[in-house]
């Protein structure tokens, strides 16, 4: 019986609970759907709360549909990412959230589906896509994206040390042949890295397909917009909980949430304060919380894991 792609652990399933705590009668948002784990456990927790669901792959929502297709008008379900969370919730004539679920990065399903072109571990498509349906591949990217720019892609989004030797032995083969499988660019990445054939934990493609994704799907201007939105669509008292899974997208989320609860702006010299400025947020979760030991054995996907929490003033 082959197993469905959907089937997967949702990550730091008690820890989201326990700083969402959901309420009975609460309308909850969860901005990044996938196999909808989270929005059931959010469902099971708070008797006739509602649950808002947004998600930016068709695939995912039409598994999210069906999986929650028992909690009736409980549930309504969008095709959008979760920076346009404003946008659906005024469609609804509603005005505010009780809280809200970001669990950032690319899904399971997105990674263990060869034709998505997500994974080195196959042969496929060179695509990325989260949405499939619109923008450009990364295929695209590494084909027609002049040098420089294609260098400090990988540097910037993936980190990568060895950008500029990559991209210079992309720009060589590309004016043969265009890159249009997986397969192709991670060995290209495995001949050009140092050390790149030797065996080792990380694949040696590991930062250029991250940078691929990021860029392609425009992550982490996601992820600044729909914090923003996030916070602004919060009632009082309401939470915003995000997990996220890499440095960059930590970074963004732990600056964003120091700038949204700082209180006065004013220089330290002025006795009085004259800016009048009031904090959005209140952190709840200073050094962010990581997965159990158990969990992480249960689930690899969540040592890299780190969720962080606000709460609206």
């Amino acid at each position: 019986m082959q197993q469905d792609p959907f089937e997967h652990l949702s990550v730091m399933p008690e820890e989201v609970l326990h700083w969402l705590q959901p309420v009975v009668g609460g309308i909850y948002l969860d901005g990044t759907l996938g196999g909808a784990g989270h929005s059931r456990l959010i469902l099971e927790a708070a008797m006739d709360s509602r649950l808002i669901g947004l998600d930016r792959d068709p695939a995912a929502l039409q598994k999210a549909t069906e999986i929650l297709a028992s909690y009736g008008d409980r549930v309504s379900l969008h095709h959008a990412t979760f920076d346009q969370a404003g946008q659906v919730l005024q469609q609804l004539g509603l005005d505010g959230l009780d809280g809200m679920l970001l669990d950032l990065g690319v899904s399971s399903h997105q990674l263990d589906t060869p034709e998505r072109g997500f994974s080195f571990r196959y042969d496929a498509p060179l695509d990325m896509r989260m949405n499939p349906t619109v923008g450009v591949t990364a295929a695209d990217v590494v084909n027609q994206t002049e040098e420089a720019e294609l260098v400090r892609i990988f540097f910037e989004y993936g980190e990568e040390r060895y950008s500029r030797r990559i991209v210079r032995k992309i720009v060589a083969l590309r004016q043969e042949s265009a890159l249009t499988k997986t397969g192709e660019l991670a060995e290209l990445v495995r001949q050009v890295v140092p050390g790149g054939r030797q065996p080792s934990r990380i694949h040696p493609a590991t930062r250029v397909f991250q940078a691929l994704r990021i860029y392609v799907n425009d992550e982490l201007g996601q992820v600044e917009r729909g914090l923003e939105a996030g916070i602004s669509l919060l009632k009082p008292g309401g939470r915003l909980v995000v997990i996220s899974f890499h440095s960059l997208e930590d970074r963004i989320v732990k600056h964003l949430f120091r700038e949204k609860a700082k209180g006065c702006i004013c220089p330290p010299r002025l006795p009085v304060c004259q800016c009048n400025n009031t904090p959005d947020v209140k952190i709840l979760t200073r050094r962010g919380i990581k997965a159990g030991d158990d969990e992480v054995g249960r689930n690899v996907r969540s040592r890299s894991a780190i969720l962080r929490v606000v709460e609206r003033c």
